[in-house]
């Protein structure tokens, strides 16, 4: 691809640009509402925002709670002679 010159805006006490919708596609950023910005070498990287650490993790123990799939998969065990400890 080659370079498209776009203009950077003043707004407020920042700048902007406007990203062609054909780049944002290209960049697989058409659909996305968070990004991550950053600079290497003075280049301007954009790129999908990298998914939060466990992320989903909770809605999925959900779902496989629904689903039965959170079984023990050893049983429930204890050791040998735990029966007569008192507490």
């Amino acid at each position: 691809m080659s370079a498209i010159p776009v203009t950077i805006r003043a707004i407020g006490n920042s700048k902007g640009l406007v990203l062609p919708k054909t780049v944002l596609a290209q960049a697989g950023l058409e659909d996305v509402t968070d990004a991550e910005l950053l600079v290497e070498n003075g280049v301007i990287l954009l790129r999908k925002a990298a998914p939060r650490v466990r992320e989903g993790w909770a809605d999925a123990a959900a779902r496989l709670s629904a689903q039965g799939g959170d079984a023990l998969v050893m049983g429930d065990f204890g050791n040998e002679g735990d029966e007569d400890l008192a507490w």
